[in-house]
């Protein structure tokens, strides 16, 4: 049951009462509009500036977030982020700039874009990197665009099947259909790596490539990664990397140099910039030489080489057979980019091949710890995440209900049944940002919440029961939807 205890601003609002001093008017006064477009009424509360101010930090309280708790969230890599981030992004030189600024005014900006591409580059073994997308998803559509605009520059217009595992994120599938082509699932073996079998049997000449998560969302690195590359190369296809979990590969193995021909970043998972909540996302897209003409447009370059006395001037540049521009300006830069640009250079290489080997080890410690007590589908040495499954034979608990549970000990749910092709799948991804006194008590809390699951089932069922919120009617929530909530009408709603 939902139990709402903090009064809505509605109800704290008085009559009279005034939060706000406008300042004295330093443009001429014009006359309202006409009547038919005023309002003789308008219900907005009416508060001291106090009042607003404890009300809207009491709320935040309510709010779950990566600076309260740990959220295990896996394939969303939902770690800390650094505060020195805000810092940097807030200064000045970049706060306010406009994209539209000359050139001249803005080399700092550009410097900084410039060189998050060449790391980029050094960092995947990519030949060419564009920052603009404005997401992971965003990213993959640009991709896959380029990969057809390669085809059909060349004549080869009847490639429309694109190959994606079973294991995929759900974005590779929607990112094909959004180009009209067909996509073609591969299964996985029982050691959770693309069957090689049913991979060899679809790749054809109307192959347009093959979309793989490498680790895939299993969290198993592909043992077979150099072949399947080999046989979707072989029937003249590009290969695609889905970028989500880079952050267990960082200094230890470039996808550039495994044979993929382009992938996207996911800038607020590996790099920090904040994830969730809508954002801001970042999907800078690597590819590699047969790509590179086909980037999106414009890419920062030096369009004046430096000379003796003048440094290099930085400008745009239109690669020759560009696919266009996939957003308004330059990508969430502030937002983003010097976000992510503050996080690889305070780690440098070094710091950078740290968090992939930490990413791993706290996941491989919390699924050694889980092991005996949950059962892993999948049960070899994983990468930055692992999927067991959430139920135990004679308990009616779902993942669901363990996942309900965990709130009360102020642990954020881990994924839930995804991968597909795991029953009632939990999906763990500890981050490398996490300590091992976390790591065990949230190990403790699920060996505890496993034995809840057989001796008081119910206790999970009703779960949560020590949040402010109890469990949700989730059925309602998807088709009784309330967007906005600044009336009182719209409150009454969500009681």
């Amino acid at each position: 049951m939902t139990k709402i205890v903090e009064p809505t601003i509605f109800e704290l609002s008085t009559p009279g009462r005034r939060g706000v001093t406008m300042p004295a008017v330093d443009v001429p006064e014009t006359a309202l509009p006409p009547k038919e477009f005023l309002r003789s009424e308008l219900p907005l509360p009416e508060l001291a500036e106090v009042d607003v101010v404890r009300h809207y930090m009491q709320l935040s309280k309510f709010n779950y977030n990566v600076d309260a708790g740990f959220y295990p969230l896996g394939s969303c890599t939902m770690k800390y982020n650094p505060k020195i981030n805000e810092d940097t992004c807030r200064l000045p030189g970049f706060l306010f700039t406009h994209p539209l600024q000359p050139i001249e005014t803005t080399q700092g900006n550009l410097v900084l874009m410039y060189e998050m591409q060449e790391w980029l580059k050094e960092i995947s073994g990519f030949a060419g990197v564009t920052l603009q997308p404005a997401a992971g998803a965003q990213g993959e559509f640009a991709g896959v665009l380029m990969m057809r605009a390669y085809h059909n520059l060349r004549g080869d217009d009847k490639r429309i099947k694109m190959l994606i595992p079973d294991a995929a994120h759900g974005t590779n599938p929607a990112s094909v259909g959004m180009l009209g082509m067909t996509v073609v699932t591969i299964p996985s073996d029982d050691r959770g790596n693309v069957d090689l079998k049913a991979l060899e049997a679809a790749c054809d000449e109307t192959v347009v490539g093959m979309m793989l998560t490498n680790p895939n969302t299993l969290g198993m690195f592909d043992e077979h990664i150099e072949q399947v590359i080999a046989l979707v190369h072989g029937c003249g296809g590009l290969m695609y990397g889905d970028g989500a979990n880079l952050n267990a590969l960082l200094g230890i193995v470039r996808p550039g140099d495994l044979g993929f021909d382009v992938m996207h970043f996911n800038l607020h998972k590996t790099f920090s910039v904040p994830h969730g909540g809508g954002g801001p996302g970042c999907g800078p897209v690597g590819v590699g030489p047969k790509l590179v003409d086909f980037l999106p447009s414009p890419l920062v370059g030096i369009v004046e080489a430096e000379t003796d006395d003048v440094p290099p001037l930085y400008g745009f540049v239109t690669p020759k057979q560009s696919i266009g521009r996939m957003k308004a300006f330059h990508g969430h830069f502030g937002g983003g980019l010097v976000r992510a640009y503050t996080y690889i250079a305070m780690h440098g290489p070094d710091g950078l091949k740290d968090i992939a080997q930490y990413a791993v080890l706290n996941a491989n410690y919390l699924q050694a710890r889980l092991r005996d007590t949950y059962h892993i589908p999948f049960d070899r040495i994983c990468m930055h995440e692992f999927v067991m499954e959430g139920q135990f034979e004679g308990s009616p608990i779902r993942a669901l209900d363990i996942s309900k549970r965990l709130m009360d000990f102020n642990f954020h749910p881990p994924t839930n049944y995804f991968p597909l092709i795991v029953h009632e799948a939990l999906m763990i991804e500890p981050t490398e940002t996490e300590n091992k006194a976390t790591l065990d008590r949230f190990a403790d809390v699920l060996i505890q919440i496993a034995e809840e699951a057989k001796t008081q089932p119910e206790l999970l069922q009703n779960a949560p029961n020590d949040t402010l919120f109890g469990r949700m009617d989730e059925v309602k929530a998807a088709r009784e939807l309330v967007l906005c909530c600044w009336l009182p009408e719209d409150y009454e709603k969500l009681k």
